[in-house]
């Protein structure tokens, strides 16, 4: 079949139209895009077409691993090597923190983010979450044994026979020594040497022992 010639394009084309030249609008996209035809238009899609996710997510996505990449930043060594990232990661992590330009920081934490979409980011916000289980609970306990020293010492046996009632079997009279000692200290500097810590030590031994 010879091309027909299309009267408003001016040009010939293989025009599928039974009136070649009237199709006006179709011709002119026809020209413009060939996998666009008459009988196919432009934004048809294909049912089988996978559209992938859309900017949007893509933006949330890359929001959260630089957010998990500027959580990493703030780990100790020992902290971040135990998650076993790839070394280029983990370099890059300790760099950050050497830098101390707040712009150069910026694009480093950008980069940690861009390296961070290549991993499965889940584990890493698993043991993130366990760690900051961890941390609430040494806090949690630290802030116990603090209370406790601070009674111990304004209210000596009474606070005693109380924390006796949490803790039975305990050595009263190594305690009553502790506690004394530590009155003492107090009464004559104002403040916690080295028999407060030691009550201090004792009772977050005790806090750790306890369910």
């Amino acid at each position: 079949m010879s091309p027909a010639w299309c009267a408003r394009a001016a040009q010939p084309y293989n025009c599928t139209s039974r009136n070649p030249g009237a199709c006006g609008i179709a011709c002119r996209r026809t020209l413009r895009d060939p996998q666009v035809t008459p009988d196919r238009p432009r934004d048809s899609a294909d049912p089988g077409d996978d559209t992938g996710p859309s900017k949007s997510e893509r933006k949330r996505a890359a929001h959260a691993a630089q957010g998990l990449g500027e959580a990493l930043i703030r780990l100790r060594d020992a902290e971040l090597d135990a998650l076993g990232l790839p070394e280029r990661v983990s370099d890059a992590i300790r760099e950050a923190r050497r830098i101390t330009s707040r712009a150069a920081g910026a694009r480093q934490r950008q980069y940690i983010g861009k390296l961070m979409r290549d991993l499965d980011l889940e584990p890493i916000r698993a043991a993130l979450a366990a760690r900051s289980e961890q941390h609430a609970r040494e806090t949690e306990r630290f802030k116990r044994a603090e209370a406790w020293r601070e009674r111990l010492l304004a209210e000596g046996a009474a606070a005693l026979t109380e924390l006796e009632r949490w803790r039975p079997g305990l050595d009263r009279e190594e305690w009553t020594r502790r506690i004394g000692a530590a009155q003492t200290e107090r009464a004559r500097s104002g403040g916690c040497g080295a028999a407060g810590r030691e009550l201090f030590r004792a009772l977050r031994a005790l806090f750790d022992t306890m369910p």
